[in-house]
């Protein structure tokens, strides 16, 4: 067996130019937590050759319930450290570049001078979120961001958009407004989000001191679908792209 080998069955569906295009494509995944932890899974497992891991946080336990990479032994660690060695286990010829940084207005040009053909944004913070997407689209590089997954329980809810058809999802209603008073033409946004249209017991959430997140309830499976259908999404437009 070959490296090839172990994407023999992807060749196969995708075709041969398919599989040397995501050999040739470069994608940054942007928060490696519930959704961006299985969007690297399947990415990685697609034979793409470039890789670009951007996070600050480190693992604790709260996160093994939906987080791929969260387990016992990584509780502590830096989240680009765990992915980096799985992708590694994954597979060993891809080119990886570890971003151990929070995102923000300052380092924006920094990071996207890495030159992805692609972005995953998988943020769960508004301020960075906005800021990353409106920047990715002045500069004109294809991305798809994650709306929200947490308080959601219906998988067959879940799809793809443009950020302008999004319904039932205030993180989207939340990206909307923020983007849109600062011009960002919100109908050119791919996203993935959760249409079901949540009725849920106040113990759903836990609600934190003023300037802290409130902690919302999720599940493995949802957040998984998430990162998941973002991954499907790049997969198939990496694979149709021509590459130098």
């Amino acid at each position: 067996m070959t490296c090839d080998d172990r994407f023999m069955r992807t060749r196969l569906l995708l075709g041969g130019q398919g599989i040397e295009n995501l050999k040739k494509s470069t994608v940054m995944i942007v928060g490696l937590g519930a959704v961006g932890g299985y969007a690297l899974e399947a990415i990685a497992r697609s034979g793409v050759g470039r890789l670009i891991l951007v996070d600050f946080d480190v693992f604790d336990i709260t996160n093994i319930n939906r987080q791929i990479l969260a387990l016992n032994s990584t509780i502590g660690m830096k989240k680009t450290e765990i992915a980096a060695a799985r992708v590694h286990e994954i597979n060993p010829q891809c080119q990886l570049i570890v971003k151990d940084m929070f995102v923000n207005k300052e380092n924006l040009d920094e990071l996207l001078a890495e030159c992805p053909d692609y972005v995953i944004d998988a943020i769960d913070t508004m301020e960075p979120k906005c800021n990353l997407i409106e920047t990715l689209q002045k500069q004109g590089i294809p991305f798809i961001s994650s709306m929200g997954a947490a308080l959601k329980t219906d998988a067959s809810a879940i799809c793809t958009a443009k950020l302008s058809q999004t319904i039932n999802c205030p993180m989207a209603r939340n990206v909307r407004q923020k983007l849109k008073k600062r011009g960002v033409n919100i109908a050119d946004i791919d996203c993935v989000f959760s249409s079901e249209q949540c009725i849920l017991p106040q113990e759903a959430i836990i609600d934190m001191p003023a300037g802290e997140k409130n902690i919302l309830g999720s599940l493995p499976t949802i957040t998984a679908i998430f990162g998941l259908t973002m991954a499907n999404f790049v997969i198939l437009k990496l694979a149709k792209e021509k590459r130098k």
